[in-house]
């Protein structure tokens, strides 16, 4: 099925044997087997084809979490296009940014947006698509173009997705056929999924993790899905003795801890729980462990890789790690230009056919981010500890330089997260006067928690120049949709504090 395009191929596979199996079910609405995901995909590039979308072209997506707009993503790669997910948090003024640097040939929106959208479209043609499946795009499928085959190879684009541009203007991280599939079947082998995995799908699918780990390798191995339009600890609860598997955000197993329906019990069908996309506190591993009996998988990937790592299926799952480099996937710690010895820390870079191709219309920053023999450097801090273990220090832009020294921010989290009442914590630097930045943490906690108190507390615990020298205490933490805190905008906030 499909044989003439690369990813499409493997992901048919088992609708090509199995056509008639479910792949997704949804509460209160019909299953859809793989066939119909199938032929629903090459309607919808038929249509994509009719509209003029020519090999190579990017078609942008802003669409609320659908099975059809699984089914678009389909049929964009199967029309020979490249998918481009946009966050549907973004404003009108941020989407004239995307639009206007990825030049797409087709715009897919929900409707309620499309009057917003049309005037910044630059040419593109419009298409909406409502969460329950209505809009322009289904009316157009329901026309039926036909659909051309087109050849796609492993070195083909298949999608362009925007980094988060906590630094600057957002990057368009190009991923290949062969980027998406070798890594995609990779994890489904890693994590011992088949055709018997019930996977709860409650993550977005503009982003990596819900689209192309969960997504991919639940139609690589011929699994089903719980398909949930977004977070719902009540609808997961349900779910849960009737699934295997849940890929998820730490944020999903901290809010589900609070549920009470949460049990050792609710759990047993369950054999594995995965976390990813930001850290997970050590305290939510042991706390998950000791109410479920299950230990959460963690591992770690970016936007332009894919998956990078993996705590072990089998083996010792280790709280604040992110485990081993991936079968395929090179890993080092570098500093100054040299690979560190074990136990240091550096900067992670990673080499593999999961490394994107390079940053879309920036040749420069490709340059600077993606040697020529095909290393990365994920601008994340990290080490390898003794075992082998990969542990994740930071974001080496939130490295903090207190008076020449270097300041690690995970260190002092690490120690105001283990006092009494805190629930959790950032560490930024902020600009000093004095010493060039000073340390600054924001902590949420309880009405125990003061700044004076944590001062206390770390005084013994950090040496002086890692101390903060203000504690804000708040109600929560700035926090992207995966999850991920937002440091860049405490750091904006905060930017003054030393005036």
């Amino acid at each position: 099925m499909f044989d003439e395009n690369h990813l499409i191929h493997r992901l048919s596979r088992h609708a090509a044997m199995t056509p008639g199996r479910v792949f997704a079910r949804r509460e209160g609405q019909p299953d859809v087997t793989l066939q119909e995901m199938f032929d629903r995909a090459q309607a919808i590039a038929g249509t994509l084809q009719a509209a003029g979308v020519a090999p190579g072209d990017r078609v942008a997506v802003q669409v609320d979490k659908s099975l059809e707009a699984v089914q678009l993503y389909l049929g964009v790669v199967l029309a020979g296009g490249v998918f481009l997910p946009l966050n549907t948090a973004y404003t009108v003024a941020e989407l004239d940014y995307f639009l206007g640097d990825a030049t797409p040939a087709v715009v897919i929106c929900d409707p309620a947006k499309r009057a917003g959208i049309e005037p910044i479209a630059r040419g593109a043609r419009v298409f909406d698509l409502a969460a329950d499946g209505s809009g322009t795009l289904m009316q157009a499928v329901a026309e039926g173009p036909a659909y051309t085959p087109v050849d796609r190879g492993p070195d083909d684009l298949a999608a362009i997705l925007y980094t988060s541009g906590t630094t600057g203007r957002s990057k368009g991280a190009m991923l290949s056929h062969r980027n998406l599939l070798s890594n995609s079947e990779m994890l489904r082998d890693y994590w011992r999924f088949s055709e018997r995995d019930v996977l709860i799908h409650a993550l977005p699918i503009f982003h990596t993790h819900g689209l192309f780990v969960a997504t991919n390798v639940a139609l690589l191995a011929g699994a089903e899905v719980n398909f949930m339009p977004g977070f719902d600890p009540d609808a997961i609860i349900r779910a849960m003795p009737s699934a295997t598997a849940m890929m998820g955000v730490p944020t999903f197993y901290t809010r589900l801890l609070k549920h009470p329906g949460l049990t050792a019990e609710t759990a047993a069908h369950m054999r594995l729980f995965i976390s990813g996309s930001a850290p997970l506190l050590a305290e939510t591993h042991r706390e998950w462990e000791r109410v479920t009996g299950h230990r959460i998988l963690e591992r770690y990937g970016m936007t332009e890789t894919n998956m990078n790592t993996s705590n072990p299926y089998e083996g010792e799952r280790r709280a604040g790690t992110v485990g081993f480099p991936l079968p395929g996937v090179e890993l080092r710690v570098m500093l100054d230009g040299n690979e560190v010895e074990q136990g240091q820390i550096g900067v992670i870079e990673v080499r593999g056919d999961n490394v994107f191709k390079g940053y879309w219309q920036m040749p420069e920053k490709t340059a600077e981010e993606l040697r020529e023999d095909g290393w990365f450097i994920t601008g994340d801090l990290g080490m390898i500890d003794p075992e082998g273990y990969v542990v994740i220090v930071g974001r080496a832009k939130d490295l903090i330089i207190s008076g020449g020294f270097n300041v690690y921010p995970k260190e002092v989290e690490e120690e105001i997260d283990a006092l009494p009442g805190v629930v959790e914590s950032a560490v930024i630097g902020v600009p000093h006067p004095d010493f060039g930045e000073g340390v600054v943490a924001v902590v949420v906690g309880d009405a125990s928690v003061t700044e004076d108190r944590v001062k206390a507390a770390l005084a013994d615990r950090l040496a002086k120049f890692k101390q903060p020298k203000r504690v804000f205490v708040v109600d929560d933490l700035p926090r992207n949709t995966m999850g991920k805190v937002q440091k860049k905008a405490l750091r904006d906030a905060h930017a003054g504090l030393f005036d």
